[in-house]
């Protein structure tokens, strides 16, 4: 399964794209960081990041893409920014027909790292080892991305046979 992560940020979005099977050791096919211009009106960055989302999307046709889910900040305009760019890579996956996911901060670190309460330096350590790279990937930004993208190869094909089978059942099926 090959899955693009995404780390959405209005200035920074990272992007990791990975493949793996689950309970396998992860392979890495690229990571990106997005930049904006904070000084740019906010319709030419959303625009630049979906334009940049959909051509990493087309270039390396992923079975899926995972999201981090947007949670609770006190800088309002932060998460605000978050959000919007989230929405970007979650549009992006669903116009290219994909499965789109997203994950929490602590459910990712949890599957990477096997708790929930990991800093940002034993993600990125956990995420190099992983991966089998000689070097942490920088910024943060892809890091985080890479480690969204090998929790949904983990735990996303699971996550959708639940939900799959939940639904069969809802409608009274057996398939």
């Amino acid at each position: 399964m090959r899955v693009l992560g995404v780390d959405p940020g209005l200035t920074r979005c990272g992007v990791g794209v990975v493949e793996g099977v689950p309970g396998r050791p992860c392979t890495l096919i690229a990571y990106y960081v997005v930049y904006t211009d904070p000084a740019d009106d906010l319709a030419l960055r959303l625009l630049h990041l979906d334009r940049s989302l959909t051509d990493l999307v087309a270039e390396h046709r992923p079975d899926a893409v995972a999201v981090e889910r947007v949670f609770s900040q006190h800088n309002v305009r932060t998460v605000m920014g978050t959000a919007q760019a989230s929405g970007i890579a979650v549009l992006a996956g669903a116009r290219a027909g994909l499965p789109v996911q997203t994950y929490t901060p602590s459910e990712v670190k949890a599957a990477v790292t096997g708790s929930g309460q990991a800093d940002k330096r034993q993600m990125t350590t956990m995420v190099t080892r992983l991966l089998r790279l000689p070097e942490p990937p920088k910024p943060a930004d892809a890091a985080d991305a890479l480690a969204l993208a090998i929790c949904h190869v983990w735990r996303g094909g699971t996550r959708s046979k639940l939900a799959a089978a939940a639904d069969r059942a809802r409608r009274g099926g057996t398939r």
